[in-house]
This record gives structure tokens, C-alpha cells and sequence, in this order.
């Protein structure tokens, strides 16, 4: 039997091995190093993190929400979207604010992740859950992604406020109406949009004792007919360059109140956004973008959990 030839007064065989083991332990470095998949999207420039939890069980806490929600010490967003398992639908989908808070519905990421799992699954129609019940997302021939957000919640206890009020005249400043969305909305109506000083009025509103959920505030100024201009302070998130829901809930209150028909364009600081109330719900049709995927280290992971 030849002996295997020596390096350096090793065997081959020794380097051989030497180099295996090394490969070994890097693996296994390498697979106890891997964190946690994100992806950053962002719809009229509302702005998501997506954590995708099918097949692993959710991952998402109030405390890596909000670290996570930190422009500066996380990733930074308007809202994060969580992918669940869901029962006798495609996926479900749970909504964190930057401040660590459930939002309860979300229409933009809504748009955004039905992208993601239409494209992952090669289809042009999608259904899911969320804490609203079930929806349907679709996409339309000019990549646009459109979904039925359900009816509007407008009795004053689904909204929900803290007493029996006319939804459509709140007792606010600035006669506001009152819808919900699964999740609660104040729609002002202002001669100017632009004009509103929104860090300052929008906090108010949002921590109203009239709403004991606290809420999102729309400001919205009519620009032509079917058209008008949307200015939001997002619950738990501040100022944000669009909100779907929101869109959905302004289309809603511009319709009661006389302003617009049925089906609206709605020019949001970050981009337009359609809105349709049909017999079957409001419909919210908008861009989607996915901007970059990234992975959590386990050290910060484990840090906020």
C-alpha cells in the first residue's frame, strides 16, 4: 500500500482532514450566526418591514417591533407586516406600529405582501386574513395591486369611540367624521391640506378621549370632483408619507359627507392612491414596491425579543 506523500512533514491526508474539519465548523458557525430574513417595502411611500413567520411560528413582540420601528437603531418603518399561517386561506398577516403597538389593518402593506406571495405562488389573485376577517387581494394588468379592504365600520361602536355620537359631525374641532377600517379613523376636511400643521394637530386628535383606542387622523382638502389631496397622522407611527386605510376611510367620509361619488384618486404625500366603494367593499389600488431584503443578527434579535 503507497503511503499518501507528506507536506511539510504532514500527510496529504492530514491537510486533507484539517481543511474538512474547518469547513465543518465554519458551517456550523454560519448556520448558528443566521438571523432573521426581513424584507423593506413600501407602498405610495408608506414604508414596511415584512417578516415572513409561515412554517416557523410568529417571531414578532412588542419589544422587537418598536426596536425594530427605530430609524436610527433598527431598520426604521411606517408599519411592520408579519406572514402567518392562516387557515383555509393563501396567508395571514399581522400589523405592528414603529411604536410597538398592533395597528389592526394596514392597506398598503396588505397591497405589498399580496405582491410578494402572488408572485411566490404565480398567481394574479390572492386571499387572506388579517384581524379585520378575510380579504382578497388581486393584480391588475399595469402591476398595480388592488384589495377589498371590507366594508367601513360606521356605527359609533365599531369605530369604536367611547360614547354614542353622529359619526359623521364627531364634537372635535374641525367637524371630523368617524370611520372605521379595522382600525379607527378622524377625517377632517380643511380648505388646504398643505397648510395644516400636522405634528401639532394630529397628536391631539389621535389621543382624543372620544377614541379609546386612539385613532388615525386624515386631513383632506378637495381638489376637483373625485379627486381630492390626503395629508396622515398614523396612529402609533406620526407622520407618514401615505395610509391605505386611511385612503379607504377619507374615500368613505368624502362620499357621506357629499363631497365625491363613490370611486376617488387621492394624492397622498408619497403618491396616489384609487380608492372604489363597491357593493363588496372598499377597494384600495395602488403601486408596490420591494426595495431590498436583509437579515436581523440573533444578537439584536435576542436583544428585543
Amino acid at each position: 500500500m503507497t503511503a499518501a506523500p507528506r507536506v511539510k512533514g504532514k500527510s496529504a491526508r492530514h491537510w486533507q482532514n484539517r481543511l474538512v474539519g474547518r469547513i465543518c465548523r465554519f458551517m456550523k458557525d454560519t448556520k448558528a450566526q443566521t438571523g432573521l430574513p426581513f424584507m423593506k417595502m413600501h407602498g405610495a411611500g408608506n414604508d414596511f418591514v415584512v417578516i415572513d413567520s409561515r412554517g416557523s411560528g410568529t417571531v414578532m413582540t412588542e419589544g422587537l417591533a418598536r426596536a425594530l420601528g427605530d430609524r436610527n437603531r433598527g431598520v426604521g418603518f411606517d408599519q411592520l407586516a408579519e406572514i402567518t399561517d392562516a387557515e383555509g386561506a393563501d396567508f395571514g398577516l399581522v400589523f405592528w406600529n414603529s411604536d410597538g403597538s398592533q395597528a389592526g389593518a394596514c392597506g398598503n402593506a396588505t397591497r405589498c405582501v399580496s405582491d410578494y406571495v402572488m408572485r411566490g405562488l404565480g398567481a394574479d389573485r390572492v386571499d387572506l386574513v388579517t384581524a379585520r376577517g378575510g380579504l382578497r387581494a388581486e393584480r391588475l394588468p399595469d402591476c398595480r395591486v388592488s384589495v377589498n379592504m371590507g366594508q367601513p365600520q360606521l356605527g359609533w361602536d365599531q369605530v369604536p369611540l367611547a360614547r354614542a355620537v353622529d359619526t359623521l359631525h364627531l364634537p372635535l374641532g374641525g367637524d371630523p367624521v368617524a370611520v372605521g377600517m379595522g382600525n379607527p379613523h378622524c377625517v377632517r376636511f380643511v380648505g388646504d391640506a398643505e397648510a395644516v400643521d400636522l405634528a401639532g394637530v394630529g397628536p391631539r386628535h389621535e389621543h382624543d378621549p372620544l377614541f379609546p383606542e386612539r385613532t388615525n387622523v386624515e386631513f383632506v382638502s378637495v381638489l376637483g370632483p373625485d379627486h381630492l389631496r390626503m395629508r396622515v397622522w398614523e396612529r402609533g407611527a406620526g407622520i407618514t408619507l401615505a395610509c391605505g386605510s386611511g385612503a379607504c376611510a377619507t374615500a368613505v367620509a368624502a362620499h357621506l359627507r357629499g363631497l365625491t361619488g363613490r370611486h376617488v384618486v387621492i394624492e397622498a404625500d408619497g403618491g396616489t392612491l384609487e380608492i372604489d366603494w363597491r357593493e363588496d367593499g372598499v377597494w384600495l389600488t395602488g403601486p408596490v414596491a420591494r426595495v431590498f431584503d436583509g437579515v436581523l443578527s440573533p444578537d439584536y434579535v435576542a436583544a428585543h425579543r
